[in-house]
């Protein structure tokens, strides 16, 4: 699956297009994998520029996930072994062996590209070692539906918090305080958002949990504790649009005048700790205290719809695409 245009605004469907190559043939100290599930990350949105160092035209489309070696020629790695790598929107890829990673099976592969993959430990350690929720405290996640989000909220319920999420739709509100326990939810298109915080949050927010930046993280700021905590992961509210508006209003009146504290992350500085955090998921999701949402399409002819669904709100929990099956 290959850019087939660039956007001059909103992403879509027809910005791709299906193109056929021979199978590559893995050279000495390389691998052939066959992809088996692609993770649909918001964040490759940003590439779509068409600028030097960006996405072209005829570029396949960048992606992680899971594929089985079908060919190896590198040591330390079989024909039928299960690996994380990132093989891109495609059937086969040419991989080298120090971008490949092999996991000890904790559940289902899907499993591995949402709870215990980047998504999963993206939630788990923003959650638990940036925001140090903690028994008692009002915590506020948005994109609360989705792959890290649904994720780092348990994590907080978990940890004794009071959980608050901003979803999208009135069935996401129902799942989120239903199926997955938050004390309550905020549909942001079901009215103005400050209001619906003052009733949901009537004594302010301890720790907030962003994955969107914007005019969302504007308005929670104003309703933040003095001392609260601010944990960015994201800034969804700006990866589809060739002109994202990086400005933030009332930034620094908030953040001297209540005291805040805002910090972001990236996964990759907590991987020395990825297993621990595997194990831990892992006692969760087998006692049903956390549960896990899976939002899998079939097929690659599919990828361009799970992709742009992504910046609609169309999932709920992580996204992906089933390439083929495991041999």
């Amino acid at each position: 699956m290959v850019i087939a245009g660039i956007p001059t605004d909103h992403l879509q469907v027809s910005h791709y297009r299906m193109s056929e190559a021979a199978v590559p043939e893995p050279a000495e100290g390389q691998v052939l994998v066959r992809t088996l599930l692609i993770s649909m990350d918001p964040i490759r949105r940003s590439g779509i520029t068409g600028k030097p160092g960006g996405l072209q035209i005829g570029d396949v489309m960048p992606g992680s996930g899971l594929a089985q070696i079908v060919a190896s020629r590198a040591a330390g790695f079989s024909e039928g072994q299960v690996v994380e790598c990132f093989p891109g929107w495609q059937d086969y890829a040419v991989q080298k062996p120090d971008d490949l990673s092999g996991f000890e099976r904790l559940g289902p592969l899907t499993h591995h590209l949402s709870v215990y993959g980047v998504s999963g430990l993206t939630g788990y350690f923003g959650m638990a070692e940036c925001g140090l929720p903690k028994a008692g405290e009002t915590v506020l996640v948005s994109a609360a539906g989705g792959a890290v989000g649904h994720i780092a909220g348990q994590v907080a319920k978990l940890r004794g918090a009071r959980v608050v999420g901003i979803v999208s739709t009135q069935e996401k509100a129902a799942w989120l305080t239903g199926t997955l326990r938050y004390d309550a939810a905020i549909d942001r298109r079901a009215g103005p958002l400050n209001e619906q915080l003052k009733q949901t949050c009537p004594e302010g927010i301890d720790l907030y949990f962003d994955n969107v930046a914007g005019e969302v993280l504007e308005t929670v700021m104003t309703r933040m504790k003095n001392r609260g905590r601010i944990v960015c992961c994201g800034w969804a509210a700006q990866y589809d649009t060739q002109t994202p508006d990086d400005a933030i209003k009332g930034v620094a009146y908030q953040m001297v005048y209540k005291r805040l504290r805002m910090e972001g992350f990236v996964v990759n500085d907590y991987y020395d700790r990825k297993q621990q955090a595997r194990s831990e998921l892992a006692a969760w999701v087998k006692s049903g205290a956390m549960k896990v949402a899976v939002d899998c399409l079939d097929g690659l002819e599919r990828a361009p719809e799970a992709f742009v669904g992504l910046f609609h709100g169309d999932n709920r929990g992580k996204r992906m695409v089933k390439v083929a099956d495991e041999i």
